[in-house]
């Protein structure tokens, strides 16, 4: 193999692994959200893990994070669960930041 090639493995390489913690830390961090709307809606225990899922099958939905984004502002608008959307993205972001710490750490 030549050095060109060398490095367009590695490159290859690299991308697929970045997209696959990519797809890990989105995964974690809907759960995550889940979990934070659960707890706002006033779900416990097996309904919370119920709807932490149902956050993380609406990513499939469309690529980006705005399917997610439209669940959980309708089901927080359904109870009556007055968040702004600063505050839904905000707690996005955080969250996010959480799920990949997360990830690099082991847990």
């Amino acid at each position: 193999m030549t050095t060109f090639d060398n490095r367009k493995d590695t490159a290859e390489k690299k991308f697929a692994h970045d997209a696959e913690l990519q797809f890990k830390a989105s995964a974690r961090r809907n759960k995550l959200l889940g979990q934070w709307v659960a707890g706002q809606l006033g779900l416990s225990g097996a309904e919370a893990d119920a709807y932490a899922k149902s956050v993380v099958m609406a990513d499939f939905e469309e690529a980006g994070d705005e399917d997610v984004f439209r669940k959980i502002a309708k089901d927080l608008a359904t109870g009556k669960v007055e968040v702004s959307e600063h505050v839904i993205r905000r707690t996005m972001d955080e969250l996010m930041a959480k799920a990949i710490a997360e990830i690099q750490a082991g847990t």
